[in-house]
């Protein structure tokens, strides 16, 4: 799911502050600690093979972000893609794998644990490889 800037209702809009605000955005029950990461993609780059040997290959931890500059293509476990880019806030809930189709800096904010594990497992793949 993702929402870009101008479709988050403003609860406050004044001439000095505007605060956007999209209630139901994601579940974070039961997950613990998050922890907030900012990562840099080039362009072309694809995630898919470094997730092999996760359940269904495929990223099993939520994630909420901000797409800072360039453009990602997110695929889930049902196949559909949604492209988030400069400026989109977004949830991936667990089942998804990621290409950047420009090169891209967005933050994330993930279950520490989930995603900690996602992390090391990427990086034992990329050290076979």
């Amino acid at each position: 799911m993702k929402v870009a800037k101008e479709d988050i209702p403003a609860r406050i809009d004044s001439p000095d502050a505007v605060a956007r605000h999209q209630p139901d955005f994601g579940d974070a029950t039961d997950y613990g600690s998050i922890a907030a990461e900012n990562f840099t993609l080039s362009q072309g780059t694809d995630i898919a093979a470094l997730l092999e040997g996760l359940e269904n290959d495929l990223c099993q931890s939520p994630h909420w972000g901000y797409v800072v500059s360039g453009a990602l293509t997110v695929t889930y476990t049902d196949g559909s893609e949604e492209v988030d880019e400069t400026g989109d806030m977004f949830y991936w809930p667990p089942g998804h794998t990621v290409r950047a189709d420009e090169d891209t800096d967005f933050v994330l904010f993930s279950p520490q644990h989930e995603h900690g594990e996602v992390i090391d497992h990427i990086r034992d793949n990329m050290e076979s490889a």
